[in-house]
């Protein structure tokens, strides 16, 4: 195995290689707790064109020569998100949901495959993500199953703190909501 690089891609552009991570994503999402077959993945790579598509969004792949073997991405949180709507626990204020389209940024997906795991990818992945952001915060959703343990060590260890728990939509599972202050 070479060194492991990192490429970044901001804004529309980084539609263009969903190709080269897709084969990544299936992997990995194919796992428990998310067991995701052609269906999710086809729901996948619509919504994934058009979160390309939002401001501030960021895309950071992780290769080993020419092997995508991990991905992290997402974008600022929009003034009429509908990002909190889901949350089944109280928050600490209203003011907590108030968005502006600078304040938040939201990770929507981070993921190594598993021969690369246990190598600091994960987190290389997550620096170069967040780094330069300018806002007050990040957040991201993740599953609370056991399967999950070892990312949410992860996330605690970056200084990420469970804030609730939500059902993002109808049919979605219960994910734990988290956030980093930066500020």
């Amino acid at each position: 195995m070479a060194e492991v690089t990192y490429e970044r891609s901001y804004g529309p552009g980084a539609a263009t290689l969903l190709d080269g991570f897709l084969p990544a994503y299936e992997e990995v999402y194919v796992e428990a707790p998310y067991s995701e077959g052609p269906r999710e993945v086809a729901e996948f790579i619509e919504l994934f064109q058009r979160q390309a598509l939002r401001p501030g969004f960021r895309l950071i792949l992780a290769r080993d020569d020419d092997e995508v073997v991990g991905f992290a991405f997402g974008y600022r949180l929009p003034a009429d998100t509908s990002w909190w709507n889901g949350m089944l626990t109280p928050l600490p204020s209203q003011d907590f949901t108030r968005e502006t389209g600078e304040r938040t940024f939201t990770i929507i997906e981070l993921a190594v495959r598993k021969p690369w795991r246990r190598r600091g990818i994960a987190d290389a992945l997550h620096t170069r993500l967040v780094d330069g952001l300018g806002v007050e915060r990040v957040t991201l959703t993740m599953r609370p199953e056991p399967e999950a343990a070892p990312a949410q060590r992860a996330y605690e260890a970056w200084g990420y703190v469970k804030v609730g728990r939500t059902r993002p939509w109808d049919e979605a599972p219960v994910y734990d909501a988290m956030v980093l202050g930066l500020r």
